[in-house]
């Protein structure tokens, strides 16, 4: 659960704004995206091997 504290001077849109970067930073909308559908393990591992490439190139290309 995500959660602030707004302080008694604070705006809310100061505080809306803390909340919303503290949710993203979570990672609680990633998860619900990931677990909304069911993707098979074929895919996954693939899904996993491209990732894993792309970085490689970018560690490579950043040398």
């Amino acid at each position: 659960m995500v959660g602030i504290t707004v302080g008694e001077n604070e705006s809310i849109d100061k505080a809306l704004r803390r909340f919303k970067k503290k949710y993203e930073r979570s990672g609680v909308l990633k998860e619900f995206k990931k677990r909304t559908f069911f993707t098979k393990p074929s895919i996954k591992k693939r899904m996993e091997k491209l990732k894993a490439a792309r970085r490689a190139h970018r560690i490579e290309t950043m040398e």
